[in-house]
């Protein structure tokens, strides 16, 4: 069962002309409140589970906010029954732990790939199949988070499915396996773990949408292994600006793509 009696979308609650083509997705319901702060004229469109979405404009542009809850499989669900319902722009504000002792309490994280280590990902694509964002999502948000003036890190964040799994793997029967990928991540250079990406970029490119992800860095347990100053910071704010910012240049460039498509503009 897909949809409800009046043609919505059944977990999400939402049905066609109610979402703009670019969405942002928080994990927690509670900020998707803050974020429609940025829209003009929003309004609450559903509240279903842990999707919750807004709908306003940016620049003239229908946009929306919709959260995902915590983890991949819902993650999954949000944006499938999102491009239902017409949107094709995605872009995760959410949170992360940094990995890299470079990664400070407080920065952004843009994710330029994503490491498969969850389950929802492998019911979509051979495991071959990398996890790997729009290079359009990307630019915005690097140039979004460089014109803000935030530090930030471009560069591959893993993704699990047990929190706990990260936070305390010795006390689990599979700690063992845990412990030596975790140390293989830091030997490549993650920057940071968190628990959506992987799910939004394949899924993603299975239904051929763009997608992108940009965290705030809560804290750094390998920092504070090292005894380096690592405060726990909650403060979204620059990240969902940084958001704000990119969704607002893609609607930009968007507009002149296709502007030069229908022949109201030529490359020089």
């Amino acid at each position: 069962m897909k949809y409800s009696e009046d043609g919505r979308q059944y977990h999400i609650g939402v049905k066609k002309g109610e979402v703009g083509r670019y969405v942002l997705l928080p994990g927690d319901p509670k900020r998707c409140a803050k974020i429609a702060e940025h829209f003009d004229n929003a309004v609450l469109v559903a509240d279903s589970r842990e999707f919750v979405t807004y709908t306003g404009t940016l620049d003239g542009e229908k946009v929306s906010v919709t959260s995902t809850g915590i983890g991949g499989p819902s993650a999954s669900i949000a944006l499938e029954e999102l491009v239902m319902c017409g949107a094709d722009t995605f872009i995760r504000v959410g949170t992360c732990g940094g990995m890299q002792k470079e990664v400070q309490s407080g920065d952004l994280v843009i994710a330029t790939g994503a490491v498969r280590m969850e389950g929802t990902t492998r019911e979509y694509a051979p495991i071959e199949y990398p996890a790997v964002p729009s290079l359009e999502v990307v630019n915005a948000l690097a140039a979004a988070a460089k014109g803000l003036k935030f530090r930030y890190h471009t560069g591959v964040v893993q993704c699990k499915d047990s929190f706990y799994g990260q936070h305390s793997p010795e006390t689990l029967p599979a700690g063992y396996e845990l412990l030596n990928k975790w140390d293989a991540w830091l030997k490549l250079g993650c920057l940071a773990s968190e628990m959506e990406s992987a799910a939004l970029f394949i899924a993603g490119a299975a239904r051929r949408v763009r997608v992108g992800s940009v965290f705030l860095v809560v804290a750094n347990q390998e920092r504070e292994k090292a005894g380096l100053h690592n405060p726990v910071v909650h403060d979204t704010e620059g990240a969902i600006r940084t958001g704000i910012e990119a969704i607002r240049r893609l609607i930009q460039e968007d507009r002149l793509e296709n502007q030069l498509a229908g022949g109201e503009g030529e490359w020089i």
